[in-house]
């Protein structure tokens, strides 16, 4: 069967890219042979989406894609096609985020996809795929911060936490989670002015700006904050854990601003302060599974459909470029069935 799908192809020197390609293809199901394991499930994809590591990948931008050819695209959802794991069935509504699509193996921009079992999860009932795809890898990772935070003992009489990329496809998942949950919620961005209102109909009871949080501060600072869900990294997520109450959690899930934590073990061992590591590429199918049925009960459907703007693989290409830009704001879905 031939289907449409992004093919990227690289060629490399020591790690260092020196031929990039990325061409919108007509391909058979040959070109996924290999793929899935020893157990390969075949979905006809119905929607991917483009995330922030997508457009890094489509772009040729180096760390992100690690064979070639690759098809991009770090998540999907669809359809079982076709099983030879026993979990699943032809018929079955399935998401599949992470697990290395995207990166190593082929991926969900693209009408078919062959993919091993381990991650893949059903679809909720009351969640569409569309919005399944809205929410994706982004989404995933705000509520599995969300429930690291439960996990701690935090509920919204702890007191308010704090979001940071708040306008991000993480941030903002988390944001309007949060705020459904009960929980106060301060909405940190680098475009406070231009964000406020789009922040406040999330649910956000304040919107603070980045430029507050971006100098190193002292290692223990004003507490202010039950907990955190930190999308940033480096100092801004430095300033988090030195600002959080005694006992008080924080989720690391990002790195925009860098990969160094600049402080002290003083918010750790005189606060008791936690530092939570998100890691959703390889995140077990059981933890999967909750963060799914989760998303469904606790995502307030309306504001994720205000989030979201739908494309075609067309116009992957384009969303990809904006969204390295800083000029996407949500989510963007590919629609490819």
């Amino acid at each position: 069967m031939s289907f449409r799908a992004i093919v990227i192809e690289q060629t490399t020197d020591r790690g260092r890219i020196t031929e990039h390609a990325a061409t919108l293809r007509e391909l058979d199901d040959d070109f996924l042979a290999g793929s899935g394991g020893e157990r390969p499930i075949d979905i006809e994809v119905e929607y991917s989406d483009i995330n922030y590591k997508d457009g890094m990948a489509l772009a040729g931008r180096p760390g992100i894609v690690k064979a070639s050819p690759l098809i991009p695209g770090i998540d999907l959802v669809g359809r079982v096609v076709s099983s030879a794991d026993l979990a699943f069935q032809p018929g079955d509504e399935v998401i599949l985020t992470g697990d290395g699509i995207g990166e190593t193996k082929h991926g969900g921009l693209s009408g078919r996809a062959r993919v091993s079992g381990e991650a893949l999860v059903r679809r909720p009932e009351s969640l569409s795929a569309k919005r399944a795809a809205a929410i994706g890898t982004a989404g995933f990772t705000a509520m599995l911060s969300v429930l690291a935070l439960e996990r701690a003992g935090l509920d919204p009489s702890s007191g308010p936490v704090a979001v940071t990329g708040a306008s991000g496809g993480v941030g903002s998942v988390a944001v309007a989670t949060l705020a459904k949950l009960g929980y106060e919620v301060t909405a940190i961005t680098g475009r406070a002015d231009a964000q406020r209102d789009f922040l406040a109909s999330l649910g956000a009871a304040e919107v603070l700006d980045r430029a507050e949080f971006v100098e190193s501060g002292a290692p223990l600072q004003k507490r202010r904050w039950a907990g955190a869900v930190d999308c940033v990294g480096s100092t801004m997520l430095a300033n988090m854990l030195s600002q959080t109450f005694d006992n008080g959690t924080v989720t690391a899930c990002g790195l925009a601003a860098g990969t160094d934590l600049p402080t002290t073990v003083l918010p750790f061992i005189l606060r008791g302060v936690s530092l939570a590591g998100i890691n959703s590429v390889t995140a077990s199918r059981t933890l999967r599974q909750q963060a799914w049925d989760r998303l469904a009960s606790d995502l307030p459907f309306e504001l994720l459909d205000s989030l979201t703007e739908e494309t075609n693989l067309e116009g992957a290409f384009d969303v990809a470029d904006a969204i390295l830009a800083g000029q996407v704001r949500g989510r963007t879905v590919v629609k490819l069935a």
